[in-house]
């Protein structure tokens, strides 16, 4: 089966043997494992720990330094997938990272709402956190051109990039029904306990069709008939499970710009249309804006984390209804983007944008210059 090298193992191997542990989380099927394998191959002296197994969870269940050392022997290196499994899985890390200097430890998590409670507090200051998402169009195709992979866009706007989406293009379909019903939310429902799925399950869907747009908590609380902190929570859990993201407003004037408001966007244009069950082909659908908007910026996004953290994403609109659909700031410059699909359409950045930011950097994004916009290789 091919594999294929993640763009997060760079900074994986440079931060190997600092005294810290690697934390690397993800919504499940991302390809985190299988990362891992892969960058293991490079390793020597290496111990893999499955939490899903239930003799390591029990093994691993408030040890002791003595425990720990019997499980670790001379390995210099411990892999531990899924340990939100474990429980006290903080407590855990904390005891390895604080007596076993010298060795290396490496973890992966499919739920950022188990781990935020039961590792990050107990390790602060004793990890790096990565978040892998699912694929972007550079891991996926490192050797081809930018005209090559223009080629392959309206695939991956209609089916996203899931890892096993691209291994089985001929079964896309079918794989993300599977990955929407069977996987998607799963942890929400676990962890949080709750008791009524279905209202997960409208809620996802309001969001969906709506993708790119400025959303109201209200607006969606009286369509679903509960409260609005009811939404705000469940949106919060949704974030945290690594379906959704928002993305806030850039305001520096209360006067002229909107504050308030955050666009929801997918970090995969795959799960987006499972949830709302439309796989036709673009030439048939009216949302290609949405989608083409929602690809590249959820692309950009995916690179920046890996390859440029300090930089903040936001989107902008004015009072009078002007917009910009999405903006950087890094170090103070910022740089406003519009995405267009029809590339017939008027292509500049909106003049009341410009205005109050002259110093800004501008550009229109359309599907004949996206690569150079995602691709680290040509940006």
């Amino acid at each position: 089966m091919k594999t294929y090298e993640r763009i997060l193992e760079q900074p994986l191997q440079q931060l190997l043997f600092r005294g810290k542990a690697l934390v690397v989380i993800g919504a499940r099927q991302v390809g985190k494992t299988t990362m891992l394998q892969n960058m293991s191959k490079n390793f020597e002296n290496t111990l893999w720990l499955n939490a899903d197994e239930i003799t390591v969870r029990e093994r691993l269940t408030n040890p002791t330094i003595n425990t720990i050392k019997n499980i670790i022997g001379s390995y210099k290196i411990v892999i531990i997938d899924e340990i939100q499994r474990i429980q006290n899985a903080g407590l855990l890390l904390k005891l390895m990272v604080d007596n076993f200097k010298d060795v290396q430890f490496i973890v992966t998590g499919s739920s950022a709402l188990e781990i935020s409670d039961s590792i990050f507090e107990p390790m602060t200051g004793r990890h790096f956190l990565f978040h892998l998402h699912p694929f972007c169009l550079a891991e996926i195709y490192p050797d081809k051109s930018p005209f090559e992979i223009e080629q392959e866009l309206p695939f991956h706007l209609i089916f996203g990039n899931y890892p096993e989406i691209n291994l089985k293009k001929d079964l896309a379909e079918i794989i993300l029904k599977n990955l929407s019903q069977q996987y998607l939310y799963k942890d929400v429902l676990i962890w949080k306990n709750i008791r009524k799925p279905e209202l997960i399950d409208k809620l996802l869907k309001l969001l969906a069709y709506q993708m790119c747009s400025e959303v109201s908590v209200n607006e969606l609380a009286n369509q679903l008939k509960v409260k609005s902190e009811t939404v705000e929570n469940h949106i919060d859990l949704l974030e945290k499970s690594f379906v959704i993201y928002r993305l806030k407003s850039y305001v520096t004037n209360h006067r002229k710009e909107v504050s308030k408001m955050s666009k929801i966007l997918f970090w995969d244009n795959g799960i987006r249309n499972a949830i709302i069950d439309d796989f036709r082909d673009l030439s048939l659908r009216n949302d290609k804006g949405q989608l083409f908007e929602n690809f590249i910026i959820s692309e950009r996004m995916k690179m920046n984390a890996w390859l440029r953290p300090s930089i903040k994403s936001y989107f902008w609109r004015s009072y009078n209804q002007k917009e910009v659909d999405y903006i950087e700031c890094e170090n103070e410059q910022l740089s406003a983007y519009e995405m267009k699909w029809n590339k017939r359409k008027k292509q500049i950045v909106t003049k009341t944008f410009t205005n109050l930011y002259p110093q800004a950097n501008t550009r229109v994004i359309t599907p004949e210059n996206f690569v150079e916009f995602t691709n680290r290789k040509y940006n």
